[in-house]
This record gives structure tokens, sequence and C-alpha cells, in this order.
């Protein structure tokens, strides 16, 4: 499941309030590896251990809010900082 255009359109970051946009593949790929190495942790400290299949990237590019079963999760908790 996919989120929807309209969706995007309207959701922003709840911290900075920027929009977002979907995450690419490749940087999915790159936090999926640390997912595998047990090295991912959410900002709130919690290690990620379920792979991530989309997520939704903050306008500046550095941090990624997950998409579970098509549901965006914008918690800042949740929320993986990805490096420059």
């Amino acid at each position: 499941m996919t989120v929807s255009e309209e969706l995007l359109e309207i959701l922003v970051c709840p911290e900075t309030r920027q929009p977002v946009k979907q995450a690419s593949a490749d940087q999915l790929s790159q936090l999926n590896a640390r997912v595998r190495d047990g090295s991912l942790r959410n900002r709130g400290g919690t290690p990620v251990d379920d792979a991530l299949t989309e997520g939704l990237v903050r306008e500046d590019g550095t941090v990624l809010y997950p998409v579970d079963d098509g549901i965006p999760v914008m918690l800042i908790e949740e929320s993986i900082e990805l490096s420059p």
C-alpha cells in the first residue's frame, strides 16, 4: 500500500512543518542494511527491527518518517535521522 498523492500534498513534518516526499529505493535500501545489522534506531532511541518498505523524507533530506501499511507514522520520536 502506498501513500496517496492527495495525502502527500497535505502532509508536513510535525517538527519543522516542511513538506515530505516519498523515500527513494536507495534510501530505503541503505536504512534496511542498518536494520539487518541491528544499528538503526529511531529518534526516540528504540531499535528499528522491521524492514522499511516505504517512508516519507522531510524536504531538507535529514529525517525519514516510516510508513506502516500505507499509514504515515508522523511522530517525531518514531522518525529516523538520515546520514548526510
